[in-house]
Parts: structure tokens; C-alpha cells; sequence
């Protein structure tokens, strides 16, 4: 509704309430005039037993009396309340009568002078069953529907009938006009933001209207429980959102990890919820993955039949949003797959904030669109922080600006997962023979020109296997391949990413699995380099199955094969042993690079640009440095050392200094530094 009706909805639902009320108040003055009490006349009236005419004042003025028809438009609160609850008009008027007392001072002193001696002023069930029409005793039973849906509350006394009741806070908000979220459900719900159509990828939109037809069909009695399985919970919520915006509700999310394990608990929430459901008009997204808090171990494995049982009890509209789908054994289900918005679909929503008058290259837009895979909505904030940072500085240019945009935003979810290395080293830093630096310009062609050969060009279409982009490095260490991923980090201008096997591999079964899953899945936004360093550690060769472990361990080596095949950045590999890797991956590999120990020319070379042009150097003679038998990653360390010692000195960098450091790194590698490497390098 719009601001202007939802204001004379107000004004009407408080109406009829406060005539609703009216009513109830003619009933406690009729059963004082039969006990013979003094009743309390409101009105003014001198005939004390004549019922008043029920007139209700609305805010605005406008009065209405309690019997004349209202205006058309959305029913009154009381009403739909009576209608989802199924409330006879007994069980209506007490509710009413719980009301008054909260919304009218002039109730209780009616409750007391309808109730005699001793005065009580407030309701009580005693009270109801003499003084309202209609009266019957199940009203108050649990599972009648004031005491099953917590609409009224019974607080302590000698007996039932003659204890006080008291209307539910969230129940009385709602019949005042006034949407409230239950503060016992506010802690654990989280209201969406409903999207708009046009922040919805067009496929996501499609499925929402899926959905919708599915709930409208089934006429609200029955509705199966639908499963949304998709790799990005964002893009699950905006599904689910749009779902319960298209039949006029709103969309609340639950965490798995907040569900309450005890039956009695889970059992006051459930009755809460649907309660809140018939009230508010929500559906219930139950979200199953997707946060890093989400309980693991001994704590998962207690939650998740905690969240079976919900799925299965839970009335109303649900939603289950996971990565799989889930068991469910008891109810009819809906399973929706939720894939990333394509890159078709990324590339029109990019063409149309960054059009032809911001200036935005529309090349360079498909560009960031084939990269970075974002929804719509980020897309969106992503453009709008391009045009904000360009507008401060117009001197650049809007496409770098906006991959650059995308590179930081992508990397966050990255960032607690594994070590971010900034690319420092470039073309000219890297020394290989020309095989090996052709094969690493390669490498850049497939990954920056992968969405015309793929999307295009057809290739993806001919077939979902092998479009991922990996490459081995192989060689001794210090033979350039981090350098080299480096390199390639910094021309294809991709964030790097060091996977820490420390942080991924666990002795608990599966785990290994989980963690690797979630680097993979938070890679996929950005297309980010990832690389796995002494990666013979974690894709060794498949065992011969003896035991368990040998399963398991086997599992996690298939199951990184399936992942570095269809991920859709760069995967590096780097390893000193090619020979204790698993021969199935490197069929999947597209690139295999073997680093070679770099001769003499190689290694003069490799001195030549050690030295940063900062660097004061006197008499270092290169052709002597090239007999040092030791590949760049040591040439480095002894130029390292040797500029401290010179900088300690206050010289520049001499073949003393050099002397120095080339003997601490032999000593640090168990080498002996020999006569013919080092001969003539001080000069009588």
C-alpha cells in the first residue's frame, strides 16, 4: 500500500476497534446492571441501564458509527486476526475484553464493578462467561486458539477461572494497526529487503514467478516446501524475496544455526511463527548455508536433526535454501536449482548503469562482466561506487575504475580464507628460456579471452567439462614459479591468493572437503588466481584402498579434481616433485610448465635485475656472480643480505658484500661455496 492508504487503512482499522471495543464495554455494564452494581457510565447517560450507542473516533475525526459499513480496501486487523486463527465471537469479544484493558482506562473500573467482591480490576474467564454472549468453556483450553497461538496469556491465581488474562503484546500491536515484530523472535529472524524486478537477474526473476504459481495453485492448504540449491545464498534471498512479493507478503530469514534444540523451545517458536506468519503475512526462509558461524563439528551434527524437525512441523509458507538439496521425508517439496546470474545477463545489467554517456567502454564492460560474477543488486552498488569515485576524480578512467571497484569488493570473502600475495614482480623481473615464457603468455590469452571462446563461440555450450584453466609449475624451489604466478597476477590484473594446506587439511572426515569448497565457492565472485603451493602435498597419487583412511583420503583427491576442473578462474599448481602427483590430474591440467635450473647465461641475467636502480653498487661484476651455482630464489636472498651488509657498512654494494651473504646462504643450504665460484672476486 501506499503511504496516503495505508494511512486511511489506519484511520479505519482503529475505527472499528475502538466500536469493537465499545461493544465489549456494553456487555460489562449490562452484567453489572444484573448484579445490581452501580455501573460506571461512561456517556453521560441518566438512564444507567440503557446500552450506549458504540461510536469510534478516528484520528483524523472522521466517526463512524460501531453499524455503519466501512469503506472498501484491506480488511480490518480484528478481522483477519479472527479469520487466521478461526476465533468464535466469544473467543473474539475476550480477546477484545483483554484489549480494553491496555487501550481504555475506562475498563477497569468496569472489570471491578462487574466482578463484586472482592474487585477485581482486571478480566478474568469468570468474568467472560457471565458477562459476554455466547459463553463456552473451551474457549480457554490449551489447544483452543487463544491459548495455542499465545493470543492471550493466563497469569497466576487460586483458581482458572478467576486468574488474570492478559492480552499477547504482539497481538495487541497488531490490532492497533501497528507492525511489530514478536521481541522473542527478533533475535533470531531477520526481515529481507524485497528487490525490486529490475535488481533481479531476469532467470531468478523467472524462477521467483515459478514459485508464486506454485503457492497460488495450491491455494495456500498444502503448499510444498521449496528448496532453493544454489552456491550463492544472496542470490537464494533475492529469490525468496521476490517470491513472497509477487502474492503481496514479505520474506523472513532464519539461520540454521539459531534454531532452538529443545523440544519445548522449538516448539514455542514454531507456534510463534505461525502465528507471526497469519499475522504479519511472511514467508520463512530457512537458510542452511552460506555463513561462517554456521555450527560444525559435535555442534552440527546436534543442530542438523534440529533442522530437520523444523522443515517437517513448520505450517506455513517455507523456504530451504542450501547448497544440496535436503532430506525430507514427510512433507512434498519443490527443489529449485539457483544458479549465478549469466554472463549474458551481467553484461546487459552492466550496459545499462554504465551506458554510452558515462563514456564506459562496452568492450571493457563485457570484460568485467566475464570476471567478476556478481548479482544484480551488487552490480548495481558496484556501478554506483564507479560513478561516485569517478565524478571525485574525473581524470579517470571510468572501465579501470570499475574493475577495480569489483576486484576489492570480490576479495572479502577471500581475504579470511587464504594469504592475499601483491603482485610486485613483472615481464621483465622473470628470467626463462623462451619456451617457457611463450607457454606463460598463453596461459593470459586463455584466461583473458576465455568468455569469447566459451560463451561466444560455443565451446561451453558443446560441453559443461574442462573449461576450467589450470596450470603445474614444476621445479626446484627457487626456480621462478611463484614469481611467475605473480607475473601473471599482475598483466591479467587478478588478485593472488596462496593456499595455506595448513588451514585445509583436516584428520576429521570431510572437513577437508568443506574447506577446500569454500575457498573454490568465494573464488568464483572474482576469478581470483589461486594458488596452491607444494601442491604434491594435497593432490598426491590415489592409494590402493586398505582401510578407511585410504577411502577418505582418496575422496578429497577426487573431489579436488572435480573443482579445479570447473573452476572458472586460474588454478596454479606448484610442486618440486611432478613424479608424486596423481596422473589423472595432470590430464586435467591445460598447462604443464617445467622450470628449469637456469644456467649461466641465465643466472648473469638473473643478477642484472636483482638489484633495484635505488640500489648504489660499486664494482659488481655479473659474469663472476653468474659461477654461483644456485637458482633466482637464492640469487635473491644473497642480494638481500649483501645490501644490509653494505647499508650497515655505509658502502654500496660491493663483491665483499656479496662474499658475505653467498657464504651465509651456502651455510644455510649445507653447500660448501667452492674456489672455482668465488675466485677473483676480491681483487688484490
Amino acid at each position: 500500500m501506499t503511504s496516503t492508504a495505508t494511512s486511511d487503512w489506519q484511520s479505519v482499522n482503529q475505527s472499528l476497534l475502538t466500536a469493537a471495543l465499545a461493544g465489549v464495554k456494553d456487555a460489562l455494564r449490562r452484567h453489572s446492571d444484573l448484579i445490581q452494581l452501580p455501573p460506571e457510565n461512561g456517556n453521560g447517560s441518566s438512564h444507567p441501564g440503557e446500552p450506549e450507542r458504540s461510536v469510534a473516533v478516528a484520528p483524523e475525526g472522521r466517526r463512524f458509527l460501531a453499524n455503519e459499513p466501512v469503506p472498501d480496501g484491506p480488511p480490518a486487523a480484528l478481522d483477519t486476526l479472527c479469520g487466521a486463527f478461526g476465533l468464535s465471537p466469544f473467543e473474539r469479544d475476550l480477546l477484545l475484553l483483554c484489549a480494553g484493558i491496555e487501550l481504555d482506562s475506562a475498563f477497569a473500573p468496569l472489570c471491578a464493578a462487574a466482578q463484586g467482591d472482592p474487585p477485581r480490576n482486571y478480566p478474568t474467564f469468570s468474568l467472560a462467561l457471565a458477562a459476554l454472549p455466547d459463553a463456552h468453556w473451551s474457549a480457554l483450553t490449551p489447544e483452543a486458539p487463544l491459548r495455542r497461538w499465545r493470543l492471550i496469556e493466563v497469569g497466576t491465581g487460586p483458581a482458572l477461572t478467576v486468574s488474570p488474562l492478559r492480552i499477547d503484546e504482539r497481538v495487541l500491536h497488531y490490532l492497533a494497526g501497528v507492525p511489530q515484530l514478536d521481541e522473542r523472535l527478533t533475535g533470531l529472524l531477520e526481515p529481507i529487503v524485497a528487490v525490486a524486478e529490475g535488481d533481479l537477474a531476469p532467470s531468478h526473476m523467472e524462477l521467483a514467478r515459478r514459485i508464486a504459481s506454485v503457492w497460488s495453485a495450491s491455494q495456500w492448504r498444502g503448499v510444498p516446501v521449496v528448496q532453493l540449491c544454489g552456491p550463492d545464498p544472496g542470490d537464494c534471498r533475492g529469490v525468496a524475496a521476490a517470491a513472497a512479493a509477487a502474492v503481496g507478503l514479505r520474506a523472513v530469514a532464519l539461520w540454521a544455526d539459531l534454531i532452538p534444540t529443545p523440544p519445548a523451545e522449538m516448539d514455542a517458536f514454531i507456534r510463534l511463527w505461525e502465528r507471526e506468519s497469519a499475522l504479519g503475512g511472511s514467508v520463512l526462509l530457512v537458510e542452511c548455508d552460506g555463513r561462517d558461524t554456521i555450527a560444525t563439528g559435535e555442534d552440527a551434527r546436534e543442530r542438523a536433526p534440529a533442522a530437520a524437525r523444523l522443515i517437517e512441523r513448520l505450517g506455513g509458507l517455507l523456504i530451504v535454501s542450501a547448497r544440496e538439496p535436503r532430506k525430507i521425508a514427510y512433507r512434498s517439496f519443490l527443489n529449485i536449482d539457483v544458479h549465478r546470474p549469466t554472463p549474458g545477463e551481467q553484461r546487459v545489467a552492466w550496459r545499462a548503469l554504465l551506458g554510452p554517456e558515462t563514456g564506459a567502454d562496452p568492450a571493457a564492460l563485457d570484460a568485467i562482466a566475464s570476471q567478476f560474477s556478481l548479482a544484480h543488486p551488487a552490480i548495481r552498488s558496484a556501478a554506483a561506487e564507479t560513478m561516485a569515485r569517478v565524478t571525485a576524480s574525473p581524470d579517470q578512467a571510468i572501465d579501470a575504475v570499475a574493475w577495480q571497484v569489483c576486484r576489492t569488493r570480490c576479495r572479502t570473502r577471500l581475504d579470511g580464507l587464504a594469504q592475499r600475495i601483491e603482485p610486485c614482480a613483472g615481464w621483465d623481473d622473470l628470467v626463462l628460456p623462451e619456451p617457457q615464457s611463450q607457454a606463460l603468455r598463453q596461459i593470459a590469452i586463455h584466461v583473458r579471452h576465455r568468455a569469447t571462446v566459451y560463451d561466444a563461440w560455443g565451446f561451453a555450450a558443446k560441453s559443461a567439462r574442462g573449461l576450467g584453466i589450470a596450470a603445474l609449475f614444476a621445479g626446484a624451489s627457487g626456480t621462478g614459479k611463484t614469481m611467475a604466478a605473480e607475473v601473471l597476477a599482475g598483466e591479467l590484473r587478478l588478485d593472488l591468493y596462496r593456499i595455506d594446506l595448513a588451514t585445509m587439511v583436516s584428520k576429521y572426515i570431510g572437513e577437508t572437503e568443506k574447506n577446500l569448497r569454500r575457498v573454490f565457492d568465494a573464488a568464483e565472485e572474482s576469478g581470483a588466481i589461486l594458488l596452491f603451493d607444494e601442491a604434491d602435498a594435497l593432490f598426491g597419487k590415489r592409494s590402493e584402498v586398505k582401510d578407511s583412511h585410504d577411502r577418505y583420503a582418496n575422496i578429497e583427491v577426487s573431489y579436488l579434481l572435480q573443482r579445479v576442473e570447473a573452476y572458472r578462474g586460474l588454478a596454479i599448481l606448484t610442486t618440486n616433485l611432478k613424479s608424486a602427483l596423481d596422473p589423472a590430474f595432470l590430464r586435467r591440467l591445460r598447462f604443464v610448465m617445467q622450470f628449469p635450473f637456469p644456467d649461466a647465461v641465465q643466472r648473469a641475467e638473473i643478477w642484472r635485475r636483482v638489484f633495484p636502480r635505488e640500489t648504489p653498487t660499486e664494482g659488481v661484476d655479473f659474469s663472476m656472480l653468474s659461477r654461483l651455482n644456485v637458482p633466482g630464489g637464492n640469487i635473491r636472498n644473497i642480494a638481500l643480505g649483501a645490501a644490509f651488509l653494505a647499508a650497515d657498512a655505509r658502502e654500496p654494494v660491493r663483491m665483499s658484500h656479496l662474499l658475505s651473504a653467498a657464504r651465509a646462504e651456502y651455510a644455510k643450504l649445507e653447500k660448501t661455496l667452492t674456489d672455482a665460484e668465488t675466485g677473483g672476486w676480491l681483487k688484490p
